[in-house]
């Protein structure tokens, strides 16, 4: 019986929103969490996690003790360092996870050198993640996402056991993959941060253009993007975007002229009035010095939860 327990049993280092989901996730596929190891043992985070896992609280070195499966869910930079802190406790054969996007198997080059019987992997969920109140709710969240896999192949079979959908990015694209998730889920949580903005100056609520928007994601799975392009740029209305960069603020221009430049990418008959409308890059680079304008901080995602 203590073999079977140990083969199920699952080590988290990082009790953020990710690694929490997945640990929880797990926990109602068969899985105990044996321990879990945050900042500190009285970090909020730590404690939360402790509660819905029902697993003690230890350090880094000691967590994997017993373990078939760590998951590892630190901010990028630490998961190097936090992967060579576990070779002291892991079991002969342990499988151990990461769940950065932008990252591969290279984190884990110490700890395979420390010991070598040990299997690495990276497993990435496609999905923005709430941080789950119960299993249940980690099981949803994770039920039928996309997810990003590498290394071992009992990760593929990890995920797939999960609930998810495994498919495999080369180690040295995975940074290339992350770009693209940060612009699908980052990206258009900004978008929709200026529609927010731009919707309270028309005095219109904003769920009617989260309506559209929806909508034109939709319009986008069945037709691709050039085919769900509609509007002034798809029309080559020039009159009408010059009305709507005026009547607009000043910083809100640099992103709407960005924009509308990658949808005249998307359109088959060139519009040079329109393309000197909206300006070049290097235009736009200097437009958004404007007062009023702002730069948003880098996105965080799935793979760099902290606590």
């Amino acid at each position: 019986m203590q073999e079977q327990r140990s083969q199920r049993a699952l080590a988290l280092v990082g009790p953020g929103r990710a690694g929490l989901t997945v640990a929880a996730a797990a926990t109602h596929h068969g899985f105990r969490v044996s321990a879990i190891a945050g900042r500190n043992p009285q970090a909020a985070s730590t404690v939360h996690a402790g509660r819905l896992l029902n697993a003690p609280a230890t350090d880094v070195e000691h967590v994997a003790r017993n373990a078939d499966l760590v998951v590892l869910a630190t901010p990028d930079s630490a998961l190097e360092s936090a992967a060579a802190r576990l070779a002291a406790s892991l079991e002969p054969g342990a499988l151990v996870v990461h769940l950065a996007g932008a990252l591969g198997c290279e984190v884990f080059d110490s700890l395979v050198r420390a010991q070598p019987a040990t299997r690495v992997g990276a497993i990435h969920p496609l999905r923005s993640l709430q941080r789950p109140e119960s299993a249940e709710d980690a099981v949803a969240q994770l039920r039928g996402a996309a997810c990003a896999v590498g290394g071992d192949s009992q990760v593929a079979v990890l995920a797939a056991a999960l609930g998810m959908r495994p498919f495999s990015v080369d180690e040295d694209r995975r940074a290339a993959y992350h770009a693209t998730a940060a612009v699908a889920s980052n990206h258009l949580v900004a978008l929709a941060g200026q529609v927010e903005r731009l919707a309270a100056q028309a005095g219109v609520p904003v769920e009617v253009f989260l309506g559209l928007m929806r909508g034109t994601l939709d319009n986008v799975g069945l037709l691709g993007a050039a085919g769900a392009l509609t509007g002034p740029v798809a029309r080559g209305d020039v009159a009408t975007v010059a009305a709507q960069l005026a009547a607009i603020p000043a910083g809100e221009q640099p992103a709407y002229r960005a924009l509308a430049r990658e949808a005249l990418r998307l359109v088959e008959q060139e519009s040079p009035a329109l393309a000197a409308l909206l300006g070049s890059v290097t235009d736009v680079g200097q437009t958004a010095g404007a007062p009023g304008s702002g730069s948003a901080g880098a996105p965080v995602t799935a793979g760099q939860v902290t606590e």
